[in-house]
């Protein structure tokens, strides 16, 4: 008897294996278009129609397909033309990264007139982490936002992202969208405990699986200690890891690798392993672990750059300026207290993971590992790989397909390089992907903060002093520890002139998951501390938040003083903040949202704003080369990854302005480590910035070069001729650049430019937020009425773009604020390790948000713009937390604001109905 099932009109015969679910059988037989987010029907990404009906096919038995037709997101478009919805998709930009589109168009194309009318209902199954939902409904709603602008004319305008037809069909190619022959698959055999040490190991029935090729332990890995960040000067992070240790620190550590034909057999010789461990003396707090007594986590010496590595810290920042018992002494009002922030999952839906396989180098002659790899740093990644295994550069190559998401996640080493020792054992291609349990407790976390804030002001307003007690949770290992803790109280404390300023801040080791970087790297967390207290402050002065922040900023020119020491190469080369303030000033003025409040619940509005530097400290390197080709098209080679940031945009418009083209007649390659010689990688907000800096420096070089070979090649004056979309105009003759080409290469001339761009001197970007809130006080349940958000990105180059980076970084925001929480037991293990127990923000969850681009040009920047990818995060959570004391009365110092949470205050202190009017507020805190 026959099986067959129809995908995309065409019959499949293959039977599937026993248990196999619908996603894997598509996927094996190329329909990449498929993907894996979740494994457990909670993101959507792996959704197909079955009959015409939407499903996720990683809980779709592929048995159940048999007779039926299955249709893909590759199967969408027919004869050549796109699925309308496909064509909305396009023109509204409806995505980022792009990888949950496919499981969008698939649902949205299967809805019905009265499904579209409930868009919350209908898309309550589909997850995305970037776009923040609005693109999406746009796009579903026929709602255009892409522009076709003239040639030279693309900056400023909302291009498209050229990667757009390869999203919306299916086709654009992430980590593990590629068949390799030969392919061997790698599990990893985790700690079950939060600290101890193996005092033996025993593989010899792993071994004996069928199947199994290898097995992988510490006495197999290098004894090389590195950090897993991946920062331009290794530096900056301390030495405390090993490909597999002899030591476990947390629950989730890895302890074994075993490779093997099948992912079945590689994690049943994981369990075949034996360890005997001893179990050491563990600590989760990191106020315990810096008290005399407890347990060293990492008992190593100064070569490892551990600031005390006796006391578990790891990294430490002391410093004041002025005197702040001066300072207090001076203020009629002193307000003081401590703020909590949680670890946040990145939960990117493309999860960690890599294959490594071999290829000839046609350069030196022999065999070269290629490893691809989903990772915001390529460049950084090789370095050190080679670093580790004493590899030259030229025997590793590095890639990065299309990347489904970061948000910082990915600047880590977390599987390549026990990827690549398993590879280099066995001369074997071999691939490791992370489910999504171990993405919660293999990966990492935003850093949890516990934030003392002292602030004192006299009776106008004017702050008199300024003081932060910070501590952060780094977990069992210092990889971005030190470099979070510093960035956190550098722009959030130099933001406000202030005459008294001190800081002591701990970056703090605990057997838990490890912590790393995050949207906004440490601003987000101790800007909601300050925040919070300067909005309390003026409240208690009777002043108006908004206006004691205009008394106490920074202005044009001013310096930005941090007692953790001023930053040289970190200036205002633009000022936006009065601009972003005016925007809520504004939205204040004309606001009527409280209207739309149920009667009975409380109303409150409230604002924040932030400032953030343009790139990290210290260099941020990009090379970039522009060519003119063959055809007469263009070609950018830029080593940036693509991760939904919108960096490849940018790059073609700042390069079609350059040379007075069109987007279309440039190609733009990247993300790979053949590409440029060196790129840092697309972190710390620097893809427009310093990337886009090199593009733009090489673009100008190229179009000097063209016509000026021109004008010698046409014996004209250079100051004729015109450098056209296709063309060189000199003097009445036209020179089209393929003949400009073609005559270049005669004479033996390359026509191409190169830029280089070193991250500094860098800038700085503003943001505000205001919320309007209700909140039912008999259920704790929180609305907003009105979300409007203030962002000063200098020149904007794709508005579009742009703006989607806000709304993605607000809805972000909401999620840290609202619900999200990666939360650990006494023995620090995660216990919310699945989207079910996570809970990510869906389309029902987020508002539409007003986003307002300030009217700034950046000195520094290229052709004055600005970075826009972190910043709209930071400010979010201390807006609404002052939205909501100003509905309640109630200032909340922790975060996630939990439904339950709020309810237990409010009802504990008699707060509802019968105590406050509706949309009036409380007042004094309750």
């Amino acid at each position: 008897m026959s099986w067959t099932i129809r995908v995309n009109d065409q019959d499949v015969d293959a039977e599937p294996r026993p248990g196999q679910c619908l996603r894997t059988y598509l996927r094996e037989r190329g329909w990449f278009g498929v993907k894996k987010g979740c494994d457990a029907g909670d993101c959507g990404a792996c959704t197909v129609q079955v009959d015409g009906r939407p499903v996720h096919s990683c809980l779709y038995p592929a048995v159940r397909a048999e007779g039926r037709s299955v249709t893909t997101v590759e199967g969408l478009a027919k004869d050549g033309e796109l699925h309308p919805m496909q064509q909305r998709f396009l023109d509204a930009q409806g995505f980022q990264c792009g990888f949950c589109t496919a499981g969008f168009l698939m649902t949205t194309s299967a809805l019905d007139e009265e499904q579209l009318t409930d868009l919350p209902r209908s898309l309550k199954g589909n997850l995305c982490r970037c776009t923040g939902y609005r693109a999406i409904e746009d796009a579903v709603r026929g709602v255009r936002h892409t522009e076709c602008p003239a040639a030279g004319q693309a900056v400023g305008r909302s291009l498209g992202a050229p990667a757009g037809p390869l999203v919306v069909t299916g086709t654009a190619r992430y980590t593990f969208d590629i068949e390799v022959e030969g392919l061997l698959h790698m599990k990893l055999l985790r700690s079950p405990h939060p600290h101890a040490r193996i005092r033996a190991i025993d593989t010899s029935a792993a071994l004996r699986v069928p199947g199994v090729h290898l097995v992988l332990t510490h006495h197999d890995a290098p004894e090389r200690l590195y950090s897993s960040a991946r920062h331009e000067h290794p530096t900056e992070d301390p030495d405390d890891t090993r490909v597999l240790d002899d030591v476990v620190r947390f629950v989730g550590q890895r302890v074994a690798a075993v490779v093997a034909d099948s992912e079945g057999a590689a994690e049943e010789g994981c369990r075949r392993i034996v360890v005997d461990y001893e179990e050491l003396p563990y600590v989760i707090d990191p106020e315990q672990a810096m008290a005399p007594g407890a347990p060293v986590i990492h008992p190593k010496g100064p070569e490892s750059r551990i600031a005390r590595a006796e006391n578990n810290v790891v990294g430490e920042v002391h410093g004041e300026i002025g005197s702040v018992e001066q300072g207090f002494a001076e203020a009629d009002l002193v307000y003081e207290e401590t703020f909590r922030t949680q670890r946040v999952q990145h939960a990117s839906l493309e999860t960690h993971g890599c294959v490594a396989y071999f290829e000839e180098n046609e350069e030196s002659g022999g065999e070269r590992i290629v490893v691809r790899s989903s990772t915001q740093v390529p460049f950084l990644t090789r370095r050190a790989l080679c670093a580790l295994y004493d590899l030259p550069p030229e025997r590793v190559r590095v890639v990065a397909g299309r990347v489904g998401g970061g948000f910082g996640g990915k600047q880590e080493m977390l599987v390549e390089d026990i990827v690549v020792l398993a590879a280099l054992r066995l001369n074997r291609p071999v691939k490791l992907e992370f489910t999504r349990p171990e993405q919660f407790y293999g990966a990492t976390t935003r850093h949890p903060f516990t934030v003392t804030v002292k602030a004192g002001a006299r009776a106008d307003g004017t702050l008199t002093a300024l003081q932060f007690r910070v501590v952060s949770n780094t977990g069992a290992y210092g990889n971005h520890g030190p470099a979070v803790m510093f960035h956190s109280v550098g722009e959030s404390m130099g933001v406000y002139r202030v005459p008294h300023k001190k800081v002591d801040a701990y970056s703090v080791y605990t057997n838990c998951v490890p912590a790393g970087a995050f949207r906004g790297y440490g601003l987000g967390q101790v800007t909601f501390a300050v925040e919070s207290a300067l909005d309390e402050l003026a409240r208690r002065l009777g002043v108006d938040p908004l206006v004691l922040r205009e008394k106490n900023i920074i202005g044009p020119g001013e310096h930005m003083l941090s007692p953790g020491g001023e930053e040289e190469d970190l200036h205002i080369a633009s000022y936006g903040l009065d601009q972003c303030l005016q925007v809520v000033r504004d939205a204040l003025a004309e606001d009527r949202s409280a209207e739309d409040a149920p009667e009975g619940w409380l109303v409150g509005q409230g604002f924040a704003m932030s400032m953030i530097a343009t790139g990290p400290p210290g260099g941020h390197f990009a090379d970039a080369t522009v060519r003119l080709l063959e055809d007469g098209t263009y070609d950018i080679a830029v080593g940036t990854a693509e991760f939904g940031n919108g960096t490849t945009t940018v790059h073609q418009q700042i390069t079609a302005g350059a040379l007075g083209t069109t987007a279309d007649r440039i190609t733009v390659r990247q993300s790979d480590t053949d590409v440029v010689r060196h790129d840092t990688g697309a972190f710390g907000s620097a893809g427009t910035v310093v990337a886009g800096k090199a593009v733009m420096k090489a673009a100008n070089a190229l179009a000097e070069q063209i016509v000026s070979f021109a004008a010698e090649y046409a014996r004209a004056p250079r100051s004729g001729l015109r450098l056209t979309a296709d063309a060189v105009e000199c003097e009445g003759r036209t020179f089209t650049l393929k003949e400009v080409f073609e005559a270049a290469r005669e004479r033996g001339v390359e026509l191409a430019g190169v830029g280089h761009w070193g991250g500094s001197p860098r800038s700085v970007a503003f943001n505000s937020q205001w919320f309007r809130l209700a909140v039912d006080p008999g259920t704790g349940e929180i609305r907003i009425l009105r979300s409007v958000h203030g962002a000063d990105a200098g020149k904007v180059v794709n508005p579009m773009q742009c703006r989607g980076q806000v709304e993605g970084g607000v809805a972000q925001a909401l999620g840290a604020t609202l619900f999200e929480q990666v939360l650990v037991d006494g023995r620090g293990e995660v216990t919310t390790a699945a989207f079910r127990r996570y809970r990510l923000p869906a389309y029902a969850d987020v508002p539409r948000t007003e986003v307002h681009f300030t009217e700034t040009s950046d000195a520094i920047g290229p052709l004055g713009a600005k970075s826009m990818s972190e910043s709209p995060f930071n400010p979010v959570a201390p807006a609404f937390a002052n939205a909501l004391r100003d509905a309640t009365g109630v200032r909340f110092t922790e975060v996630p604001l939990l439904r339950d949470r709020v309810w237990a205050v409010l009802n504990e202190r008699g707060i509802g109905t019968d105590t406050v009017a509706r949309g009036a507020g409380p007042g004094p805190e309750a």
